[in-house]
């Protein structure tokens, strides 16, 4: 028989994201170990303050801690669908290019990482990432040089040592320029070292329980450095393996142009006959998408990670997000590859979804609570974590970002979330992964940041020598 600690939540605005988009002004949240056990207005129940058993609970907690939450706001902790975090050492490159000629530039760079410097890199970017709210991080990573070790080991212990969960993949690129592909030959894989590659990545890292820390997800790159054999047969092994599918979705018109004259489809149309739409499925950014795209992505509940900072910085265009939304489609917010947001924040990325959407949308057309739901309910949902992930319920695991919004920045403001859809982003107090502190009065509480900042500048400088 175990007790867990209690942490007690009072006076916080509470943004539940749940599906009734519950608010709870001067609310309060309680959680016992892990889980979440009451939501509610006003302050926590006496039962909660005086250390007693949830109703329904079989044991008391040993230490009850309260936390005064007043100025603040409390929301779920911000679930990041889309990054490329070895990128991190390469920010700042190829700062006028489109997507293509972006990648051009910095394949020759990045088929010259190695295990030791992605984990520096990984550590620093996800640093990042928590303190702006972010609990959980989906990466993908497709770039494996011969002899450069356990990658996504490296990414895997980087989580670990920041504390937040891990949707990692195990990406893969087996058409080289010589095949009509995009990346140089010495960037690509065999295709079937890429699927034993993967599946040994699963066997290894992937855990399937409901409060996982690190899941693994199989993730050839995209249609212009991919095989439709990889394509198809990467399809069939996570499924047999019980895990999600992930792949760049047409992100670019140079992307479109390709798939066009080499399929003579949308590449939309390519991966639906490859097997690659599904619920178990989500793209990178779907920015050129037609209406029947759109309808297939609602329709099979193919999902999306919108990466509007990144879009832009490559002009890439604007998702057609609210579109997919209506569709029903799920829609999850992603900051991409930090070589493309140089940002690397993910709180930042709701304000920039509210202002592109509106561009296609109107004013009316995509709310500030619109863009926290994608960053939290909706991006659980595109990594099949909703069940135990992205909102603050009763049952669910106690993932929370607590946000200061009492400062000059946020005086008079009418709607504290608009806090994060519209103003500055906010200063982070704090956030829990499972319960567990990372973040406290802003600063990470299991890495040293200072360590992190040398161990990642030093990396950047080591593979631009190799370079």
């Amino acid at each position: 028989m175990t007790t867990a600690v209690r942490r007690v939540f009072e006076g916080a605005y509470v943004a539940t994201v749940d599906t009734a988009g519950h608010e709870f002004d001067g609310g309060h949240v309680v959680v016992d170990g892990s889980r979440i056990v009451a939501v509610g207005a006003g302050p926590a129940p006496v039962w909660a303050v005086d250390g007693l058993a949830a109703p329904g609970a079989a044991f008391a907690p040993s230490v009850t801690t309260r936390i005064d939450a007043r100025g603040h706001l409390l929301t779920p902790g911000l679930v990041n669908t889309h990054h490329h975090l070895y990128q991190w050492l390469t920010r700042g490159i190829a700062q006028d290019s489109i997507l293509f000629d972006w990648l051009v530039a910095l394949y020759p760079t990045w088929a010259r990482i190695d295990e030791d410097l992605v984990e520096a890199g990984a550590a620093a970017a996800m640093a990042v990432l928590a303190r702006s709210g972010c609990t959980t991080v989906a990466d993908h990573h497709y770039v494996f040089p011969q002899g450069s070790g356990d990658i996504l080991g490296g990414i895997v212990r980087s989580a670990d040592t920041v504390g937040v969960r891990l949707h990692g993949t195990r990406g893969s690129m087996d058409l080289g320029r010589s095949q009509g592909g995009l990346p140089p030959d010495f960037a690509v894989e065999t295709t079937a070292a890429a699927l034993e590659a993967s599946a040994a990545a699963v066997e290894k890292y992937h855990d399937p329980s409901a409060d996982a820390r690190v899941q693994i997800a199989i993730a050839p790159c995209s249609p212009f450095s991919v095989t439709a054999d990889l394509l198809r047969e990467a399809a069939i092994l996570g499924r047999s393996l019980g895990v999600r599918l992930h792949t760049h979705g047409s992100e670019t018109i140079e992307e479109d142009a390709f798939c066009h004259e080499r399929f003579g489809k949308t590449p939309t149309q390519y991966l639906d006959d490859l097997g690659w739409l599904g619920d178990d499925v989500w793209m990178a950014h779907s920015v050129h998408l037609d209406e029947h795209a759109i309808a297939r992505f609602g329709a099979t509940g193919t999902g999306t990670a919108h990466c509007p900072s990144s879009n832009a910085r490559l002009a890439a265009g604007i998702a057609p997000i609210p579109q997919l939304l209506a569709a029903g489609a799920p829609v999850g917010l992603g900051v991409d590859g930090s070589a493309s947001n140089e940002s690397g924040q993910l709180g930042t990325e709701i304000r920039q979804a509210v202002l592109m959407n509106r561009l296609r949308a109107g004013a009316d057309g995509f709310s500030v609570r619109d863009g926290l739901r994608i960053a939290t309910l909706g991006g659980a949902r595109v990594l099949g974590r909703d069940a135990d992930l992205g909102s603050i319920e009763v049952g669910k695991l106690a993932d929370l970002a607590l946000w200061r919004i009492d400062g000059v920045e946020f005086a008079g403001l009418a709607d504290p979330v608009a806090a994060l859809g519209l103003a500055a982003m906010p200063p982070l107090t704090a956030l829990y992964v499972g319960g567990d502190p990372v973040v406290d009065e802003g600063s990470l509480t299991r890495a040293d940041e200072r360590t992190l900042a040398a161990d990642a500048a030093r990396a950047s400088a080591t593979l631009r020598a190799r370079a």
